[in-house]
């Protein structure tokens, strides 16, 4: 199961799917990517960083969203003063 996560002022927003299900051509699967897709390409257009994790290695910043990475989470752009 891989999971996208989005980090907010108002905790954290979550969408799951299942890429082995995916690949098999699984509709609910597949409607769960696209989603994801979305969520990931709205939120990198307002300026949000992208980092995925793999148990026991470190986060890995991306550019592209991965169907199949197990955890994709997204932090927003931080501003300071």
């Amino acid at each position: 199961m891989s999971v996208l996560r989005v980090l907010s002022h108002l905790g954290d927003s979550a969408i799951s799917w299942d890429a082995e299900r995916a690949a098999t051509g699984d509709a609910e699967s597949l409607a769960a990517i696209e989603e994801a897709e979305r969520i990931f390409a709205a939120e990198r257009a307002r300026g949000a960083t992208a980092f995925r994790t793999l148990p026991g290695r470190p986060a890995e910043r991306i550019e592209q969203f991965d169907s199949t990475a197990p955890e994709i989470i997204m932090v927003p752009r931080v501003a300071g003063g």
